[in-house]
C-alpha cells in the first residue's frame, strides 16, 4: 500500500512538472508570437524620437505610449535578455502600420535614422545658404546673429570672409545636427574639391593662390547658363587678367551692390567704384561672389584656349563668344539692343 502511495505521489509531481512545463512553453509560444506579431496601432508612419541619454524603461514607455508597441515589458525583457539594450543608439525614427515589437528593437539597434536634408545650390551667395539652414526645424540653430568673421573663425578659414568656402550640395544629417556642423562638412568638401582641382590645374595660370581661383569659379558661376560655355567664359577672363584688361562682369558688380541691387543693372552701377566692380577695378574682386560648384572650379583651373576675349548673353542661356571689340558690340547690339544702335 506504502508502495503505490509513493508511486502515485511520484505519478502526480511528474505530472504537475510536466504540467509547468507545458504552461511555460505556452508562455513562452505566446510571448514569442507577440514578440513577432504585429503590435502598432498607428495608422500611418510615425516618427519617434530616442533622445540621447534615455534609459531603456524610458524608451519602452514612451513606445507603448505612441502606439508602437502594446507591451513595454516585453520590449524590456527582451533587449535585456538579447543584450541589447545598451546598443540602443540616440536619433529620429519612423515606424510603420504593422511593425512588430521586434522590428521596432531591431530598427533602435541598427541606428538607422530618419536622415534630413539641406540643399545649398550652385551660384547661392553664402547668406542664402544660412537661410536655407535657418528655415528648418530639423537642425539646431547656434549661428543667429554671428557675424561673418566669426563664422570664419568656426570654420577655420584662412581668410575672413566665408562667401564661397562652402560646396554647394546635398547634405543628408539627423535631426538636431547643428547648423555649424553642416557648414563644416560643406566647408571640407569645398576644401577637397579645390585642393584636387589645384593639384591638376592646366600649367601656369594668374591666380597667386586657390583662394583666387575659387574667386574666379564664383565669376563663372554666376556667367553660365550653359554647363558646356564654362571652359570658354574661364579662357575669356584668364585671357584679360593676362592682358591686363579689366573683367568687366556684370554679376561682381551686383554683388557689390548688395541690398541696392533691384534687379535692373544701370550705366550708374557700372560706373559705381565698388570692390567688387570689375567694370573700375583691376584684376579679381576680394572675395568669391557666390558658391561655386565643382565644374566652375575645374573651368578656372583649365580653361579652354582660345582667341576669345568678350562674351555677350544671347537671350537663351548662352552666349555668343567674340575676339575682338568691334565683334563684341555688334554681338551687344545684336542681341541686347534688338539691333538699335544707341
Amino acid at each position: 500500500m506504502e508502495h503505490l502511495k509513493q508511486a502515485f505521489t511520484k505519478h502526480r509531481i511528474v505530472l504537475v512538472v510536466a504540467g509547468l512545463f507545458l504552461v511555460i512553453a505556452a508562455s513562452l509560444l505566446l510571448l514569442r508570437n507577440s514578440y513577432y506579431a504585429a503590435q502598432t496601432t498607428i495608422t500611418q508612419t510615425t516618427s519617434f524620437e530616442v533622445a540621447p541619454g534615455s534609459s531603456l524603461s524610458r524608451i519602452a514607455t514612451d513606445l507603448e505610449t505612441r502606439g508602437l508597441v502594446n507591451n513595454s515589458e516585453l520590449l524590456r525583457l527582451v533587449a535585456r535578455l538579447t543584450g541589447v539594450a545598451g546598443s540602443i543608439r540616440a536619433g529620429e525614427y519612423e515606424f510603420e502600420p504593422g511593425a512588430s515589437a521586434a522590428d521596432i528593437l531591431n530598427t533602435l539597434v541598427s541606428g538607422e535614422t530618419v536622415q534630413h536634408r539641406v540643399t545649398f545650390v550652385e551660384g547661392w551667395t553664402f547668406d542664402q545658404a544660412l537661410s536655407a539652414l535657418v528655415s528648418l526645424d530639423t537642425v539646431t540653430h547656434t549661428l543667429a546673429g554671428v557675424p561673418d568673421e566669426e563664422l570664419a573663425r568656426l570654420l577655420q578659414l584662412e581668410v575672413a570672409d566665408p562667401e564661397g568656402m562652402i560646396h554647394p550640395d546635398t547634405y543628408f544629417f539627423d535631426r538636431g545636427t547643428s547648423d555649424i556642423d553642416i557648414l563644416r562638412r560643406a566647408r571640407n568638401r569645398q576644401q577637397e574639391v579645390l585642393e584636387d582641382a589645384w593639384a591638376n590645374k592646366l600649367g601656369a595660370l594668374p591666380y597667386q593662390s586657390s583662394y583666387e581661383a575659387l574667386v574666379m569659379a564664383s565669376i563663372i558661376e554666376k556667367e553660365s547658363g550653359v554647363s558646356s560655355e564654362r571652359g570658354h567664359i574661364a579662357g575669356v577672363f584668364v585671357r584679360r587678367l593676362e592682358q591686363n584688361m579689366r573683367l568687366q562682369s556684370d554679376p561682381t558688380v551686383i554683388y557689390g551692390l548688395g541690398d541696392e541691387y533691384d534687379g535692373d543693372l544701370t550705366r550708374s552701377h557700372l560706373e559705381t567704384t565698388t570692390a567688387y566692380n570689375t567694370y573700375r577695378i583691376n584684376g579679381l574682386p576680394p572675395t568669391p561672389i557666390a558658391l561655386p560648384g565643382t565644374d566652375s572650379i575645374q573651368a578656372s583651373l583649365n580653361p579652354l584656349p582660345s582667341d576669345y576675349l568678350y562674351f555677350v548673353a544671347t537671350g537663351d542661356g548662352g552666349h555668343k563668344f567674340s575676339t575682338t571689340l568691334e565683334e563684341h558690340n555688334a554681338a551687344v547690339n545684336q542681341f541686347q539692343r534688338g539691333g538699335q544702335q544707341d
